[in-house]
């Protein structure tokens, strides 16, 4: 038999016999590699230990620690999860089971609705499967076989999937009784999977669509140790208590009605301050910056989004309506907008650069099973801004945004990123708008910036939208969880198509270098990811009440509206409790509003004219001048710190 060579991550190398598997070379020369892994790569792809070598290879095991080894460890645990289903309720039939962050799920068509008892009996069952170390195999079938074979076990789903495929062989993979219709690769045995944990079941349309059948989707994850199963649902615990969609109701910040309509946020009072807060901060900041604000209305004709090409892209996401006989757009952007008040001059180089900023509310159709509290919704509020430049100002503005992103999310807690430069695909430059000197222009300048600014990114190419090179910015939160935040994007289409131009140094007309950016992203998924961020305890400047005056007993009242005007007069956001309660659930109560201070006023701090203050992380300071609080408070908001400078200055350090 013929030999082949097969190379390790090292660069040694060894022969082995043409038509082994990756598995029998890895015992064969690197048997301590195969003990943990999963999979392998083969000269680059990804295959099962099963798979046969039938040419010279560079070989490599994937681990759980690796991206694609968690996936495939997820995605085997998936097909444990159908295979469960099949066994306990062998009428369900089967749909589809991918691996998703952190865990996957699994679609099924059955007419009762899954129960938690169910979800437990399903969780044994798959442990039971997991027991029988069942050996995972792959076949390969041609395409009318496949069919033949889901519809004699009358998985109808698989059946309609195979009749859209146009190969004309396909992979399934077989673990004791059950068979599935799948790319793979897998685990070689069921047994390979350790700690299981199903978390919840959804409805969920097949394929998406809502005018198809409702399914059940079954939720679940896995690890390869109990230990890091525990700590992931520890985490998953925490995150349900952080929630944006319970904190928002329990702090009374914002609600969807559902007779109105899914998808749109209304902003109660408390949620309103805010918003409000933030717009502020944003818009000084912004003036400050160099930019201009403008406004730009909710309804536009249809031939403007024709003309920019926002409509033919676009159009299934747009709503429209007619009026006097014309076609009207509810906006789903704010860059032909900007564009149009930008066109009302005639424009030179010495104007430039024009930077115009619009807190923009814009919308967008979304299914109605994508929508999620304020972090997918039908219509938002984005922190929109547009900078009309030439070439030699470029790298400046770039900057600049960056700066401006890094301040404004730092400001509010973020101090972790995770940065993302989608760039073409060099080896199809036809599919993108602009020509190559304007791609080689705009990514160096986005690659240049990050370098002066020290900033790591993940270069993704082919990943840049077709009309320019774009900076995604994720901020980390106090869980670890990106949330998409600040994007500085390239358009190489809209000045030219638009004919957005300038007037140059040599009198003639060239077209700006125009970029879009954001740097908080949509108001409501910004604000959403606040609450969960905080865990609902917001810093001072944010708290929507900042400071709770309350009475021991009604001969207080007077004492306390006096105090809370004053904090009031201070710029305080502050409001009294005068109801006849103990003052221990009126504290309890402000607890789990989570409002910053509370100042407690009885009849020795009426005498004395000072107040008992309280925060919401449980430290009573006793006898405090009511000017000395006024004055820290002042600070904390004004300064916007993170921390408590009322208790810093009390114990020298520390916050709630």
């Amino acid at each position: 038999m013929a030999e082949i060579v097969v190379t390790f991550p090292d660069g040694s190398s060894a022969p082995v016999e043409a038509g082994v598997t990756v598995a029998e070379a890895l015992r064969a020369h690197r048997p301590e590699a195969i003990e943990d892994g999963l999979a392998a790569k083969a000269n680059g792809s990804l295959v099962d230990f099963s798979c046969p070598l039938e040419a010279s290879a560079s070989l490599s095991v994937v681990t759980f620690d690796d991206p694609e080894g968690a996936e495939l460890y997820r995605h085997s645990t998936s097909h444990i999860l159908a295979q469960a289903v099949k066994r306990l309720w062998p009428e369900a039939r089967y749909t589809i089971g991918p691996p998703i962050e952190d865990g996957y799920y699994y679609d099924f068509d059955r007419d009762e609705p899954f129960t938690p008892e169910d979800l437990e009996a399903i969780e044994a069952e798959m442990l039971r499967i997991i027991g029988e170390d069942l050996a995972v195999s792959r076949e390969v079938l041609a395409r009318e076989e496949a069919i033949e074979l889901f519809e004699q076990l009358g998985e109808t789903y698989k059946v309609e999937i195979l009749e859209e495929i146009e190969e004309s062989t396909v992979t399934v993979y077989r673990q004791g009784e059950f068979v599935d219709l799948c790319r793979g690769p897998h685990v070689s045995s069921t047994g390979t999977i350790k700690a299981v944990k199903l978390l919840s079941v959804a409805g969920a349309y097949w394929r998406g669509f809502e005018g198809n059948k409702m399914l059940q989707r079954i939720y679940g994850t896995s690890f390869p140790a109990t230990e890091a199963l525990q700590a992931h649902l520890a985490s998953l615990e925490e995150a349900r208590k952080r929630d944006h969609r319970v904190l928002g109701r329990q702090l009374d910040l914002y609600s969807i009605q559902d007779a109105a309509g899914g998808g749109f946020i209304y902003w109660h009072p408390k949620g309103t301050v805010i918003r409000k807060v933030i717009e502020r901060f944003w818009e000084d900041e912004h003036s400050r910056r160099g930019y201009e604000l403008v406004t730009t209305p909710h309804i536009v004709r249809d031939r403007v989004f024709r003309a920019s090409g926002h409509y033919d892209f676009y159009r299934d996401s747009m709503y429209v309506l007619n009026i006097d006989e014309d076609e009207y757009v509810v906006k789903p952007m704010n860059c032909p907008g900007h564009i149009m008040i930008y066109q009302t001059h005639l424009r030179s180089y010495r104007d430039l650069p024009i930077r115009y900023a619009e807190m923009g509310t814009v919308y967008r159709y979304e299914r109605s099973g994508t929508l999620h509290g304020m972090l997918r919704v039908r219509g938002f509020t984005q922190d929109d801004a547009h900078i009309f430049c030439t070439p030699e100002q470029l790298n400046d503005e770039v900057l600049g945004v960056i700066d401006l992103a890094q301040f404004m999310l730092e400001t509010f807690g973020y101090k972790d990123f995770e940065l993302d430069l989608s760039v073409r695909d060099p080896a199809q430059p036809e599919k993108y708008a602009g020509g190559d000197a304007e791609w080689a222009m705009a990514e160096e300048a986005l690659a240049k910036a990050l370098a002066v600014k020290g900033l790591e990114a993940n270069r993704q190419e082919g990943e840049a939208v077709f009309y320019g090179p774009k900076i995604d910015i994720k901020m980390l939160d106090a869980l670890g969880r990106g949330w998409q935040g600040p994007t500085i994007q390239f358009d190489f289409n809209l000045p030219k198509r638009l004919n957005v131009t300038y007037v140059g140094h040599d009198g003639a007309h060239h077209h700006v270098v125009m970029v879009h950016r954001t740097v908080l992203g949509s108001m409501e998924r910004f604000v959403g990811g606040l609450v969960e961020h905080y865990a609902g305890a917001f810093p001072l400047w944010l708290a929507p009440v900042q400071v709770r005056v309350m009475t021991i007993t009604d001969a207080q009242q007077t004492y306390a509206r006096e105090l809370v005007s004053a904090f009031e007069a201070a710029g305080l956001r502050a409001e009294a409790d005068l109801r006849n309660e103990k003052i221990g659930y009126k504290v309890r109560e402000a607890q789990m509003e989570k409002i910053p201070y509370m100042a407690i006023v009885g009849n020795q701090e009426v005498t004395d004219r000072t107040v008992s203050v309280r925060t919401r992380g449980g430290r009573d300071i006793r006898g405090m001048g009511v000017e000395r609080l006024t004055a820290v408070l002042q600070q904390e908001a004004t300064s916007r710190t993170l921390t408590s400078l009322l208790q810093e200055a009390e114990n020298g350090g520390g916050s709630d």
